[in-house]
């Protein structure tokens, strides 16, 4: 019977195309089928119920030689990221190349500003750490684990440090790549998972920066259980638009502030009586900087 018109199938939307989803099963279908190219039930849209990558779902009007159906239920969502918008992410992996283009601290602390607004665990990686000696490598580790992060140093060329990344992307339900363009995201994944061949993008001479090569968000699956989701890359990520809420968003800062909290609550770290964050850490300007770029905006 190539129609079931009755039962209801659970699945997870792993990429969007225009007004279709794309759901992958948890349990294979009729024939084998493991995927369905979706629409959504009208009254989800009546509802305004938006469908998002990442989404479990239930699908039902299943026809299985088409390989179609409809999404008639959205589960309750663990969380939501806005840009890019994944639903039920549980890690954020902020990718930067230690060369070509040029790694830059700022950069990369603006991308770290941007993952931390999702309150989501946030692991770095490190590309291309084949084109570079392996003390500035360990160097650039060292220095962002004192921002308290951990960290990987990969190769899409040599391999170097991508089944470990691939053991801690297996141990988590749904990860977000982000970073800049031309980093090497793409490569990234299509190492880890080798039969994809996602199209790979080059970086620009002149500016150092990288050309978009990902156009959507789509979900693949890496090891046994976890699913990476690859993003539309992006140059200048938004700082938040509080600015009490910036400091919190600094693992230095929050770390700080557990150890012995600032004397007044409305403490912006600028050297305020009673402050307890201090100046005698790295990321110091960058903090003031980003501040008084909010201030200005405010």
């Amino acid at each position: 019977m190539d129609n079931d018109t009755q039962q209801r199938y659970k699945g997870l939307v792993i990429a969007l195309h225009a007004n279709f989803y794309q759901v992958r099963l948890h349990d294979e279908g009729l024939n084998g089928t493991n995927e369905l190219l979706c629409i959504a039930r009208t009254r989800l849209t009546q509802k305004g119920e938006r469908i998002c990558v990442g989404d479990q779902v239930e699908v039902e009007a299943v026809d299985w030689k088409e390989k179609r159906a409809a999404v008639a239920y959205i589960s309750p969502r663990l969380s939501i990221l806005e840009r890019p918008m994944v639903a039920n992410c549980t890690k954020i992996l902020v990718v930067i190349a230690l060369i070509q283009p040029n790694i830059n601290a700022d950069q990369l602390s603006r991308f770290l500003l941007s993952a931390e607004a999702t309150d989501l665990p946030i692991d770095i990686v490190f590309n291309k750490s084949d084109l570079v000696d392996s003390c500035l490598a360990k160097q650039w580790q060292e220095r962002v684990k004192k921002w308290g992060y951990h960290s990987f140093l990969v190769s899409s060329v040599t391999t170097t440090g991508m089944e470990q990344l691939r053991q801690s992307l297996n141990n988590s339900n749904i990860s977000v790549i982000c970073g800049p363009s031309g980093v090497g995201k793409t490569s990234l994944i299509n190492t880890l998972i080798p039969s994809l061949s996602l199209k790979v993008g080059k970086v620009s001479g002149r500016l150092q920066r990288g050309r978009h090569t990902t156009r959507h968000v789509q979900l693949f699956p890496v090891g046994t259980s976890g699913m990476i989701a690859d993003t539309p890359g992006f140059n200048r990520p938004n700082l938040p638009k509080d600015p009490h809420r910036l400091g919190w968003l600094f693992p230095e800062i929050r770390n700080a502030f557990t150890r012995k909290p600032c004397r007044f609550r409305n403490c912006l770290h600028q050297r305020e009586l009673g402050c307890s964050v201090g100046t005698e850490w790295e990321r110091y300007n960058f903090y003031i900087q980003s501040l008084e770029t909010l201030l200005a905006i405010n």
